[in-house]
C-alpha cells in the first residue's frame, strides 16, 4: 500500500500544485498582486543560500513551491490509501498545507505568524491552499479508488451506525472476506 500511496500522492500534489499556480495567476490578474518571493527566501534560508537575483530567486520560488507541494502530496496519497478519502479528508490535508507553510516561514524569520497579517492577504492564501488540497485529494482519492476500498473505510463499513460514505463493500472485497 505504501508504495502506491507514494507514487499516488507524488503525481497527486503535482496536480495540486498545477491548479493552485493557475488559480494564483488568475487572481494576480484580478487584484494586481504581484508575485511573493516568500517561497525562494524560505528555500534559500533552508540551504543558507545568499540573497539571489530576481531571476535566480524565480527558479528557487518555483522548485520551493513545487517541490513542497508535490512532497507533501505524499501524505494525502496516504490518507486515500488508507480510506480517509473526499471533503473531509481534503479540508484536513487543507490545514496541513497552511501549517507546513506557516511553520518553515516562521522559522526561517521569513514571514510572519498569520493572525498578524492583514486579513485580505490571509483569505487570498488560504483560498490558494484550499485549491490546492482539494484538488489533490480529487487526484489521490480517483487513483485509490482503482485499488478499492482502503483499511478504513472497510472498518467503517462493518461497524453499525459509522459513516463510511462509500456504502456497502463492493461483492468482490465482501465475499473474500477482506472486511
Amino acid at each position: 500500500m505504501l508504495k502506491r500511496a507514494v507514487w499516488q500522492g507524488l503525481v497527486a500534489g503535482l496536480a495540486g500544485v498545477a491548479v493552485m499556480t493557475v488559480a494564483e495567476k488568475v487572481e494576480q490578474r484580478f487584484t494586481r498582486r504581484p508575485d511573493s518571493y516568500v517561497p525562494a527566501r524560505v528555500l534559500a534560508r533552508l540551504t543558507g543560500l545568499p540573497e539571489q537575483s530576481k531571476q535566480q530567486s524565480r527558479w528557487l520560488n518555483l522548485g520551493m513551491h513545487y517541490g513542497q507541494g508535490v512532497l507533501l502530496g505524499v501524505l494525502r496519497g496516504v490518507m486515500a490509501q488508507a480510506g480517509m478519502r473526499g471533503p473531509m479528508a481534503s479540508g484536513m490535508f487543507t490545514v496541513i498545507r497552511l501549517t507546513s507553510d506557516q511553520v518553515l516561514e516562521n522559522a526561517t524569520g521569513v514571514g510572519a505568524p498569520p493572525q498578524t497579517w492583514p486579513r485580505g492577504e490571509l483569505a487570498i492564501d488560504v483560498l490558494h491552499k484550499a485549491v490546492y488540497g482539494f484538488a489533490t485529494g480529487v487526484v489521490a482519492d480517483a487513483l485509490a479508488a482503482r485499488d478499492g476500498l482502503g483499511p478504513g473505510q472497510r472498518h467503517a463499513a462493518m461497524r453499525p451506525g459509522r459513516r463510511s460514505d462509500v456504502g456497502p463493500l463492493p461483492r468482490h472485497e465482501a465475499h473474500l472476506g477482506r472486511a
